[in-house]
């Protein structure tokens, strides 16, 4: 079976812009997990705007029953995971120049 010529470049084409959308993810993780810290404050804000847990799970609750539970929807973020880390590395920067990080870890 021989495709024609016209068909395999639209296939060519779309591979690309399949393939863009992925790079522009793989560039952020790779920045996110490139970040160093250097002085508390970057740290201390990078701990202030990602949250310990995700805080989009609900129970969904009537007269103290619960009718539907929303799950974290976290996960569904493609840099996730490199998030967490870069919280991870945060705290870990603080915890090394003896700072407290009891507030950050509830």
């Amino acid at each position: 079976m021989h495709s024609s010529p016209s068909n395999r470049h639209h296939l060519h084409y779309s591979g690309l812009f399949r393939n863009r959308r992925l790079d522009l993810f793989q560039s952020l993780r790779f920045w996110l997990n490139a970040i160093e810290f250097t002085t508390p404050e970057a740290a201390h804000l990078v701990c202030r705007l990602i949250p310990a847990q995700c805080p989009f799970a609900r129970d969904v609750s009537l007269l103290g029953r619960v009718l539907f539970s929303i799950p974290p929807l976290c996960k569904l973020n493609p840099l996730y995971n490199e998030l967490v880390a870069l919280r991870f590395r945060a705290l870990t920067f603080l915890a090394e120049t003896g700072e407290d990080i009891n507030m950050y870890c509830q």
